[in-house]
């Protein structure tokens, strides 16, 4: 049975902690070390692992996850390969697998073929950042017929009655997005953006998750309050690009992803 995403997020705050939801670009630096880094997320404690299918036009991804996307395609990634790379972590991990994808892609195969492969593959939830909830209506019905969360994102300037829309059908948990831009930008937390982060908490029906620009433990340590869980990609991106071999990747991610989770104990 696939790991349900809402009891990870209920499991960390029983432990006192807000839930570790690190994100790796499917196939690079290649599928078999992408799956060695999974593993070793797993094997830390992430409650839930974000795993991004490569796309030549990644929108919402900052300079690092698109250079990643770009090495992965360029090595043969697809969707159909990372969605096999993530079944095979499926059968040797406890975290929730979450694909991060575009419409694009999914639309290619089709919502409900997509849904099927995914759910099939050990997936438990799916973000897909360009689809609003407004257009989403084949997506929601073959994600109810396959079992799976439908994760939608929130920003800073998201009205309060278009977030009640997005909780109205997302699932598993809201993916707020800490600032107006893309991944990887350089996150600043001043009060009154960490109380406008508690005020969509206190209104989510979902547990919440804050991701883009989270690299630090210390920004790890800020958000852990006022957040369910905190994403990081970025910063774990670009590990895998500095390092000079695959075993130094995981060693190199590893690292920085066990201080980020422990950052995150309230």
């Amino acid at each position: 049975m696939k790991p349900v995403i809402r009891e990870k997020f209920a499991a960390a705050a029983e432990q006192g902690r807000a839930a570790f939801v690190p994100y790796v670009t499917g196939g690079f630096p290649n599928a078999d070390t992408c799956l060695e880094l999974i593993t070793a997320l797993d094997e830390l404690g992430s409650e839930v692992i974000e795993v991004g299918l490569p796309f030549s036009d990644p929108l919402a991804d900052g300079p690092t996850i698109q250079l990643s996307s770009q090495r992965a395609l360029e090595a043969g990634a697809t969707p159909a390969n990372v969605l096999a790379t993530m079944e095979r972590a499926a059968a040797k991990t406890q975290a929730a697998l979450v694909a991060m994808t575009y419409v694009n892609p999914v639309l290619a195969m089709g919502y409900g073929e997509f849904a099927k492969r995914a759910s099939g593959s050990g997936v438990s939830g799916v973000i897909i950042p360009d689809l609003p909830p407004e257009e989403a209506g084949e997506w929601l019905d073959a994600c109810q017929t396959h079992g799976l969360d439908p994760v939608f994102m929130a920003a800073p300037g998201t009205p309060m009655e278009r977030l009640d829309r997005i909780l109205a059908v997302g699932g598993g948990f809201l993916y707020y997005v800490s600032m107006d831009g893309v991944t990887g930008t350089e996150l600043e937390l001043p009060p009154e953006r960490l109380a406008a982060m508690q005020k969509v908490r206190a209104r989510s029906s979902l547990p919440v998750a804050v991701g883009f620009g989270v690299a630090t433990a210390a920004q790890a340590k800020a958000l852990a309050p006022v957040a369910d869980g905190v994403v990081v990609g970025s910063a774990l991106v670009r590990q895998v690009h500095q390092a000079d071999s695959p075993q130094a990747a995981v060693e190199a991610v590893s690292r920085l992803a066990g201080e980020l989770r422990q950052a995150l104990v309230r």
